[in-house]
Parts: C-alpha cells; structure tokens; sequence
C-alpha cells in the first residue's frame, strides 16, 4: 500500500515515475489565466496567516464549507480569521474524493513542509506553524511565485484598469514577467450604462454611439498593448449570434439611453461587438480565449448579499455547437481569426470542442487550442478526459497545457497535479506497449506540453 502523498502520487507505474522526476518537476511554470491581483505582486505583500493566503478568495473551498452546513458568518462573513480557519480545517476530512483534499495537503507539504492531515484535531498547530512561517520575508507573494518556478504569468484584468500595478512590476527588479489579460466582460455583456460612463471617462471619449463603444474599447486594447497585454479573455453560457449589424447600431441606441430592449436584440449587440474586438485581436497578433458553458450567479439571494463570484454558478446545459462553429467561421471567412483557446465547462460537449477545433487550424502549430480542462473539470478525471479526447481527435503533442485560474498565491502546485496525471498517462501507454519506450521522444512530449508549447504559441 502506497503512503499518502508520497512521492509517487498519482504515478501509478515506473515509467511515470521516471518521466514526472526525471523531466516535468522541475520544469519551470508559465501561468497565462489567473485572476491574482497584480497589485498583491507589486507590493510583494506577505499575508498575515494562512486564512487571508488560503481562505480570501477560494470560492472552490466555500462552496465545500456550504457543503458541509458551515453558516456563511464563516466563509464570507466579519468573524475572526481564526474562526475561519478552524471551520475549514473541520470541513477537510469530509473533502475525501474531492480535489481539494488533495489540493490542500500538496499545498501544505509543498509551500511549509508540513505532512499531517489537517482537521479539528491539528487546525491549530497547523494554523499556528503555517502563521509564523507566513511573517518571514521568504513567503511573500514574490517568493511564493518563485518557489515553484513561475517564470510568467498573465493577470485578468477589466478594459478601465490603469495597469499601473503592471507598470510597478515592469520597473522593479522582479525577474518575474507579469503581463495582463484584456477582458472586455462588462462592456460586450452590456452591464450597466454606468459602466460605459467610466469607460468613457477613461478613455476621455464620448460614448453615443456603437462605433464610439468600439473606438473606446480600441484605445483601451491599444493601451494594454503597450503595456506588454497579448491575450483577451471572455466567458459566455454560449457565444453570441449576429444576425443584422446595422440592427446592432440601432438597438444599441436604445440601450444607452436607458430603453428596453429584448434578449434577441441584445445577443445580436454583443455578437456584433464580439466580432469587432476579436478583429483587432487579430490585427495586433493578440491570442483570445473563451470560458464558454457556465451559468453565474444561480443563487439570487446570495447574489444580492455576497455579489458574483463567491461560488454559486454551475455547468450550463446550453447548446454550443452552433453558435461556436458559426462565429469561428464567421472570423476564419474574412481571414480575421486570431489565435484561440476554447475552454468547455460541461462534459458533455468535450467532443464537440476537440473536434470544433481542428476545422479552423492554419499556419501556426497548435492555433486553436482545446483549452486545459476548466473550472469543475480540472480534478483527476476531468484533466484525464481531456487529455484522452485531444488525443484521439487532435495533436496532444501541441497542447498548451494547464493554469491554474486561480485567486491564490498557493495554488501553483496545480501544475504539479497536472503533471503527474499526465506522465501517469503517458507512462501506463508506454508499459503497455503502445507508445515506443524512447527517452528523447518522451521528453520532449512531456516538456513541450508542460512548458515549451506555452513559451513558443504566446512568444511572450
């Protein structure tokens, strides 16, 4: 019987073993999704104890605490970090299965080297050990990244952001390269008319018109560009479908002077906008990527207390087939495509994303990318899934491999899980003789995947 959290976890034969120590572990890290903040990387901010490193922002681990009958006074609410930190630690055991049972023990082996299992028994020693570890200079938010090797990563980041984090970052003396996300959410979704008053007022531009949108967010994108920003980002239930652009024009006009309009007009606006920024995408060179599948905000009463983002949206069961080969192609028609990288939340449709993607690939190796099992699905099974469906429809060897999409300094060793899950897989083909036992082949297989595809498709 294996221990747990051994060395050769997740690697169930020799070959596996050989290929994780031997080629993935070391490699170094290019995160290109997450949502840290940059300004906790400017400041090099130190955490005070394992509840604001841990705690702050998982809605992963929230979500586990509702589970588990925790009221909300101890997951989002005022009461003690402390008390936090002990309804989590009473919450663990009860993760048995889930992820983030292991998550949080490779996190607390790899970052502060401790090895017991935590639980109501051990929160305190954990909690107290962990704290003191966290004042010294050697866990700031820096020296967190570069304990695991992160030698990139991309933030995401709203249209109106002055990047001046970013800007700080560039001009200290951090070797780590931080580079943000363009993600246009809030201006292509139409939030609010509030929200186009500050894009305005950033942009110093009057906004009346859907041209003058576009010429706003054109000067926002440029902006980025200049600020090292080669990637945009966006999330849709499904994409969008354009029907009529002048209709576009017309039904924007009635938006922002605060008129009604319905669902149909709407998607046709955001279509039509969608179209024009990813033009631009490929003008500059830019890679864009789309978390399509999820539903947000399920829940409306803790919508209305706690806001998005604290863990209640769910996989969709919309239909995506159509409306995504429609738009790639709508873009691939006038040769306007850029570089892109599609995430899928619900199981269902992992074919149909595997296959969507190789019917616009061209030039570029790799171009459109079945993105990194996401969100629900980048547990065991779902990177296992992932991996096996690229393999059988696409080119596993030019996948891009996996981030992290996370909110927490800690979570770097998401790497790690995936690869180990993915030499066990490549290891268990080569004992069964369906892959050559050839060292050279392998290593490249495993390296490129786990770093060099990623460094050579951004060319950051």
């Amino acid at each position: 019987m294996k221990a747990f959290l051994d060395d050769n976890f997740l690697l169930s034969n020799r070959t596996a073993e050989k290929l994780y120590h031997d080629i993935a572990e070391e490699l170094p890290i290019i995160d290109y999704h997450n949502h840290l903040s940059p300004g906790d990387i400017a400041n090099d901010r130190q955490f005070e104890n394992l509840t604001k490193a841990w705690l702050e922002d998982d809605h992963y681990k929230w979500r586990a605490m509702r589970a588990n009958g925790i009221a909300e006074e101890y997951i989002t609410g005022s009461c003690s970090d402390n008390k936090k930190f002990n309804k989590w630690a009473e919450t663990v055991p009860y993760t048995l299965r889930n992820p983030l049972y292991h998550w949080t023990h490779l996190e607390l082996k790899r970052y502060f080297g401790i090895e017991q299992l935590l639980n109501s028994n051990t929160a305190e020693s954990i909690y107290l050990k962990a704290g003191e570890m966290l004042q010294d200079h050697v866990y700031s938010c820096r020296n967190l990244l570069r304990s695991k090797r992160v030698e990139l990563l991309c933030t995401t980041d709203d249209p109106t952001d002055d990047l001046h984090y970013h800007q700080a970052i560039a001009k200290s003396d951090c070797e780590i390269h931080v580079l943000p996300t363009f993600r246009p959410d809030k201006a292509i979704n139409l939030q609010s008319t509030d929200y186009i008053q500050e894009l305005s007022d950033v942009t110093n531009t009057q906004i009346d018109t859907v041209d003058d949108l576009l010429a706003a967010l054109r000067l926002r994108i440029n902006y980025f560009h200049e600020n090292g920003c080669r990637l945009a980002d966006i999330s849709f239930e499904q994409l969008p479908t354009l029907t009529s652009a002048v209709n576009a024009s017309n039904t924007f006009l009635k938006w922002i002077k605060g008129k009604n309009i319905d669902v149909k007009d709407a998607e046709n606006l955001q279509a039509f906008l969608l179209f024009e920024v990813c033009k631009i995408y490929h003008e500059l060179g830019w890679t864009q990527q789309f978390h399509l599948g999820v539903v947000r905000n399920t829940n409306t009463l803790a919508f209305q207390l706690l806001g998005p983002d604290t863990g209640f949206d769910t996989i969709s069961d919309a239909s995506q087939g159509q409306s995504l080969l429609s738009f790639l192609d709508h873009l691939e028609s006038t040769d306007q495509l850029a570089k892109t990288i599609l995430y899928n939340l619900n199981p269902r449709d992992n074919y149909l994303f595997a296959t969507a993607v190789g019917n616009f690939q061209k030039d570029v190796p790799g171009k459109i990318q079945y993105g990194a099992a996401w969100w629900y699905l980048d547990q065991k099974d779902g990177i296992r899934d992932h991996l096996d469906i690229l393999s059988n429809i696409g080119l596993l060897s030019r996948f891009i491999g996996m981030l992290t999409d996370s909110r927490s300094f800690l979570s770097f060793s998401r790497h790690e899980y995936f690869r180990r899950i993915l030499c066990d897989l490549i290891g268990r083909d080569v004992e069964n003789g369906e892959l050559p036992s050839d060292q050279m082949v392998l290593q490249k297989l495993i390296t490129d995947i786990c770093y060099q595809n990623t460094k050579d498709y951004f060319n950051f």
